[in-house]
């Protein structure tokens, strides 16, 4: 494996659409963060019991994907930058790659919030996402983050090398996946 795509920003800014226009135009794979959420949740709701084995299934597919022979992974997932747990965890996947050579890339995506809430309720994201189905609280969560939580980095607060930052407001998925494409060479 070659690429380690970790694409990253608020509830229904886009990250799995555009994960999947990514994947339509290279050979990356797309892992997007609902692929265990929504395996997981019907067995155990969303206690701490489902987050704690959503985590370790997750860790062990990078383990199995980061030493195939595949060219790369996208991951989509919300990043809680006030949360000293998630730059824990990021860095934890981060380590898995990089220890076996996979060139890793960071995306953060952003958007209005009122595109957002547009987009929290479209047809293609309740399809793929069977938890946010129950559209209004999906959307009282939404906005109750807006308050209690931070979900953007400051700016300079990404390190890595390979960081780009959309605001993808008034862009469509695929014009978001070919400027990731052009700008990472994938």
């Amino acid at each position: 494996m070659e690429k380690f795509v970790f694409v990253f920003g608020p509830q229904a800014v886009g990250k799995m659409t555009i994960g999947q226009e990514l994947t339509n135009i290279t050979e990356l794979k797309l892992f997007h963060n609902h692929m265990t959420i929504d395996l997981l949740e019907p067995l155990y709701g969303f206690t701490p019991e489902m987050w704690r084995l959503t985590q370790l299934f997750r860790r062990e597919i990078f383990h199995s994907f980061s030493q195939s022979e595949q060219y790369g992974l996208i991951f989509t997932k919300i990043w809680y930058f006030d949360k000293k747990e998630d730059w824990e965890e990021i860095e934890y996947i981060c380590n898995i790659f990089s220890s076996q050579g996979v060139e890793i890339y960071f995306v953060e995506l952003e958007a209005d919030v009122e595109e957002r809430l547009v987009r929290n309720k479209t047809t293609h994201r309740l399809e793929h996402k069977p938890t946010k189905r129950n559209v209004e609280q999906s959307e009282q969560h939404l906005l109750s983050t807006l308050e209690n939580r931070r979900l953007n980095s400051f700016e300079g607060e990404i390190k890595t090398k390979n960081y780009l930052r959309i605001n993808n407001t008034n862009l469509d998925a695929m014009e978001v996946a070919r400027m990731i494409k052009e700008e990472f060479n994938l």
